[in-house]
């Protein structure tokens, strides 16, 4: 018998803000506020970074917490790339994304909420 491998994915979000966040990302869409990581990292200061933790090998994308950390942005884990993926309006599976701010967009304040939900799980 053959046991599960353990996730060394952190913070991973929980259920709710599973939820919370797949909903952000697929409202972000339609605002073109969801970009590449890497690109807005580099470019800008995104709001909030997230990332696949079924993503296989996990290695791939272990540098992406250590930049956000550079860069003093909040990152978070969710469970499912795929789920990830139909958020941002794609069949592929998409295992890391961005949410980038737009003050004047009507998402500022669910963004900002959503936001801290994540800078606290890392604490």
């Amino acid at each position: 018998m053959q046991s599960s491998p353990q996730c060394v994915a952190w913070p991973n979000a929980d259920p709710a803000l599973t939820q919370e966040l797949l909903d952000l990302l697929q409202q972000a869409m339609h605002y073109n506020q969801v970009k590449k990581v890497t690109k807005s990292l580099t470019r800008g200061k995104p709001e909030t970074v997230i990332l696949a933790a079924d993503t296989v090998p996990l290695a791939i994308l272990m540098h992406l917490p250590l930049v956000c950390e550079d860069k003093n942005v909040p990152y978070v884990f969710l469970p499912n790339k795929h789920a990830i993926g139909r958020a941002c309006g794609v069949t592929r599976p998409i295992i890391a994304a961005s949410v980038n701010s737009n003050d004047a967009s009507d998402l500022a304040p669910l963004i900002e909420r959503i936001r801290d939900k994540v800078d606290r799980l890392a604490m």
